[in-house]
This record gives structure tokens, C-alpha cells and sequence, in this order.
């Protein structure tokens, strides 16, 4: 880690990103924070123009300072979507500040928004870790699991409905089966010769209900 003065309201720590650049005392809003510095390049010339990494902070079309110098304990400062902070660009005297944008309390990490050109080159590909967009992301998260668990519990009621429609079915085939062997029985015939209601109109008519050709006890008894 940087060694930074007492005196200096901030020092850099670890972040979700990395390493950042946190409050150590309150910071009002609109004060400055911070000066982002380093080597002067002019795109004019070859040399200067074929420098790249990540800590360039442009100017204008000419001047670029290079952050990447270790002194410049600014270039610790990350990338945010909603940030606390601002870059203050003098392009004249060719000097970055960084400044508060609302109070900022002691422990909480200062950040500011990088600009788009930095965002679509660096940020995009592999996602913004900045606590706005990891929010973001939590409720897209949410909201994705809840839309799941709503899907598999129109499918849980929907199986059961089906079930039970099933079961319904089947019930009322079991009925239908049990009527029809209900009917059935009441309609056996006895001996094999007709039904119960003919044998009750024959025992009421006194004809007997006995087969021709195979006397009673009174006939062997009367012969």
C-alpha cells in the first residue's frame, strides 16, 4: 500500500474491485479531494500517442496525463455509475482534481464516473462491479428466481389438476362398472329357468316351479 500523510482525508484500502480510495474524515461537498497526476503526453508526438494503459485521463485533443505513476495515489480511485465524487478537468493548466459531489463519510469509498469512452473499452466486457450496478444485477437475479419458482408452481397446479380431473375420471368409470354388475345380478335366473319375477307369478298362480319330468314327493307317494 501507498504510504499517504495523516493529514489526508483518505487512504486506499481494499474494495470489490481491488484495491480503492476510502474517506478517513468527513468530506464536505464540493471540496476537493484528490489531484490526478502524472507525466505530461502530447499526441503530437509518436512516442507519447503509442502509450497505452489504463490510467490515461485525457485533457483534450493534445494533452493526456499519464496515471499510471505510483505517486499518483488518485488512479486508485474506481469506477462508479452513481458516484460521490467528479473529475475536475482544467484543460489550460492541464490539471485533473477530484471533488466531492455530496458529503462523503468517514469509511465509505470514493468514486466517480469514468466517462463512456472508458466504460465501453474497459467496464463493459467484462461488467461494472460498481455497488449501483451490482444492485442491479441482485434484483435481475431476484426477480429471475421468483419468475422460476412462479413457473414451477403453475406446473405443480397444473399436475395436480390433472390428477385430480384423473382421479374423477376413474371414479366414475368404477360407478359405471359397479351399476352394471349391479343389474346383472338382479336379473339371474334360477335354475336356468327364467327369473325371480317369473318364479314369483308362477308361486302365485299355484303352477309349480319344479322341471317337467321329475315328480315331487307326493307323486312317488301316491304311486
Amino acid at each position: 500500500m501507498p504510504s499517504i500523510p495523516s493529514n489526508k482525508p483518505y487512504r486506499v484500502g481494499r474494495s470489490p474491485t481491488g484495491l480503492g480510495l476510502f474517506a478517513t474524515k468527513p468530506i464536505k461537498k464540493g471540496s476537493k479531494i484528490i489531484r490526478y497526476f502524472g507525466p505530461l503526453l502530447d499526441s503530437k508526438k509518436k512516442k507519447d500517442d503509442a502509450i497505452e494503459n489504463k490510467y490515461l485521463f485525457e485533457l483534450n485533443d493534445r494533452w493526456t496525463i499519464d496515471g499510471s505513476v505510483r505517486k499518483n495515489i488518485a488512479r486508485y480511485i474506481n469506477h462508479a455509475c452513481k458516484p460521490n465524487a467528479e473529475s475536475d478537468v482544467r484543460p489550460r493548466k492541464r490539471k485533473v482534481f477530484i471533488r466531492a459531489i455530496r458529503n462523503i463519510e468517514p469509511g465509505e469509498e470514493i468514486n466517480y464516473d469514468y466517462g463512456t469512452d472508458y466504460f465501453k473499452a474497459y467496464l463493459k466486457p467484462i461488467g461494472c462491479k460498481c455497488a449501483a450496478c451490482e444492485k442491479k444485477r441482485k434484483k435481475k437475479r431476484a426477480e429471475a428466481r421468483a419468475e422460476r419458482l412462479r413457473l414451477k408452481a403453475k406446473a405443480e397446479r397444473k399436475a395436480l389438476k390433472k390428477a385430480e380431473k384423473e382421479a374423477a375420471k376413474a371414479s366414475k368409470l368404477k360407478q359405471h362398472l359397479n351399476g352394471a354388475n349391479g343389474v346383472k345380478s338382479n336379473g339371474k335366473l334360477f335354475n336356468g329357468h327364467g327369473s325371480t319375477a317369473d318364479q314369483m307369478i308362477a308361486v302365485k298362480s299355484g303352477i309349480s316351479a319344479r322341471p317337467p319330468g321329475k315328480p315331487g314327493r307326493e307323486s312317488r307317494a301316491s304311486a
